[in-house]
C-alpha cells in the first residue's frame, strides 16, 4: 500500500509540473519561429509523437526484464 502512495505521489508531481513540454533542438526553434505559432505547435507535437515509440518499447523490455528477474529471485530465496 505504501508503493502505491509512493507512485501516485510520483505521477501527481510530474503532471502538476508539467506546463508545456518543448522538444526542439536549437535548429528546429529557429525554423519553427519562421514559421509561425501553428506549424511551430505541430512541428513541437509531431517530435513528441516520435520519441514516443523508443520510449514505450525501451519501458516495455525494462518492465518484462524487471518481472522476470523478480520471478527468479521469488524462486532462489
Amino acid at each position: 500500500m505504501n508503493k502505491i502512495k509512493y507512485v501516485l505521489s510520483f505521477i501527481a508531481t510530474l503532471l502538476c509540473g508539467v506546463q508545456s513540454l518543448l522538444a526542439q533542438c536549437s535548429i528546429c526553434t529557429k525554423t519553427a519561429s519562421q514559421l509561425g505559432e501553428g506549424p511551430a505547435h505541430s512541428l513541437n507535437v509531431g517530435i513528441l509523437y516520435l520519441m514516443f515509440a523508443p520510449l514505450a518499447i525501451m519501458g516495455y523490455i525494462g518492465w518484462k526484464w524487471w518481472k522476470k528477474e523478480r520471478e527468479i529471485m521469488k524462486e532462489e530465496g
